[in-house]
This record gives C-alpha cells, structure tokens and sequence, in this order.
C-alpha cells in the first residue's frame, strides 16, 4: 500500500497525519521533522504547511506563490505570509532568552529583508515565527535532496478552497487568536464531504498539538494523497527553484 502523510507545525514540533490506500487515518506528533520523515516508507508522500524553497530575493508579495494563491482566498488571504529571501530567514537563529531578544531580532532580520526585496519590505511577526521551522525543513532539504521527489509545500486555506470546488471558506478559523468554533466546524464538514471520516476529525487532537494544527494536517493529507493521484497542482506551474534546487510553489 502506498502512504500519504499530511503534516502542520504545532506546540510539541510536527502534527502529522497519515493514510494508506482504503486505510483508516491516524495522527501523531513527532518533535522535530527529520524524525517524522525518518519514520516513513521512502515512497511516502508528504504534504506540509510550511514554506519550502528560499529564493536569494524577492518581489512584490514574497516568494511568488504567495501572491498567485491569496486572490483566491478572499478574507482568508491574511493567512498566506510573505516569506523574505533566503538570507533573511537565516540572519537570526537565535536562541532568543527574553521577549525584548526576539523583537530585535525581527528588526534586524527585517533589515536583511528590505536588503533583499523589491520594493524593500520587513518581516511580518507572524512571518518571522515560523522561520526556525522553515530552517528546519529547508536544511533537510540540503542534506538529503532526493526528500524533493516527495515533498511538498501546502497551505490549509489554499487546500480548503480547492477542495470547496474553488471557493474560500466563508468563515475565519480563529478570530484574534482564538479558535472560532464556526470556522472549524465549516473546515470539518469539507473534510468529511473529501473522505476523511467524522468521527476522526472529531477527536482530540493528539498531544502538544492544537484543534486547528490537527485539522490543517488532515488538509495536507488530502492534498498529499490528491499529488499521489496526479490530481494536486502546483502554483506557479511550473514551479521555479531556489539556489540548492529546492521547488518554489504551493500545491492544491
């Protein structure tokens, strides 16, 4: 049986959710990403809410990707980040001890970014929270280039208007920080109508991860399974490559 694996950062490090052909679904988190990716069969597809490809600069609106996948959101495009150049994502690794460390930091990756843009632009707070994630998955990438064959990059709210036939949810998943119980009941009856059962997406989900982690995974399993099937699609198409060969798209 070939495996499908839909994965999203959480507290305790990668939630991730896997599914074989005609097999049941299950979760678990794992505390850092080459752990997870060493626990798969090697034909394994994989699906992540996380950027991949680091491009040595940038345009308007990120990457690339960004802005070809936001006009399809609607209010949900505030979700899909501007993620800088490669040299940005790298310029502050921490550890960072105190709060006051990590705001200065972000003003002087933010200095790297504007460097690095065009038009020059800083790094969103939200943007730069993710980067050590993003290093994660991006040094892995480096080391061990054939993960690229079965990797891929997602984003929940472009894999929830693809699979609403091509329409953005109508609700927010989270409204100023918390979760919004409406918002992920509508992204829980579009995963049951896609095939994962209910009674899945209706437990707990597993430790160190949160409700909203859990429920982006099993979209990345989804859009894992449909990159199985030839179905998924990348934007841009084709998709380009950072430096180290690392494909700069999202996929839906």
């Amino acid at each position: 049986m070939s495996l499908a694996c839909g994965v999203d950062g959480c507290k305790g490090g990668w939630v991730a959710v896997f599914r074989d052909d005609g097999g049941a679904p299950s979760a678990t988190v794992y505390p850092d990403f080459e752990t997870l990716i060493d626990s798969l069969p090697t034909d394994t597809q994989v699906a992540v809410d996380m950027p991949i490809g680091l491009p040595d600069h940038v345009g308007h609106g990120g990457r690339g990707p960004e802005a070809l996948v936001r006009k399809f959101l609607g209010q949900r495009q505030s979700s899909v980040f501007s993620i800088p150049s490669r040299a940005a994502v790298y310029a502050e690794a921490g550890p960072f001890t105190s709060t006051e460390e990590w705001y200065d930091a972000h003003r002087r990756a933010s200095a790297v970014a504007r460097q690095t843009s065009e038009p020059p632009r800083a790094i969103s707070i939200q943007a730069f929270g993710i980067f050590s994630k993003i290093r994660e998955i991006d040094q892995l990438l480096i080391t061990e280039p054939q993960l690229r064959e079965r990797l891929i990059e997602s984003h929940p709210e472009v894999a929830f208007w693809r699979l609403n036939g091509e329409k953005a949810m109508s609700l927010p998943k989270k409204i100023k920080g918390a979760v919004n119980p409406a918002g992920m009941e509508e992204r829980r009856a579009l995963l049951a109508r896609s095939g994962l059962p209910r009674a899945f997406l209706d437990q707990p989900p597993p430790r160190r991860s949160a409700a909203d982690d859990f429920l982006d995974a099993c979209a990345m399993l989804l859009v894992a399974e449909r990159r199985r099937g030839g179905l998924a699609r990348p934007f841009p198409n084709p998709p380009p490559t950072d430096r180290y060969g690392n494909s700069i798209a999202i996929w839906a």
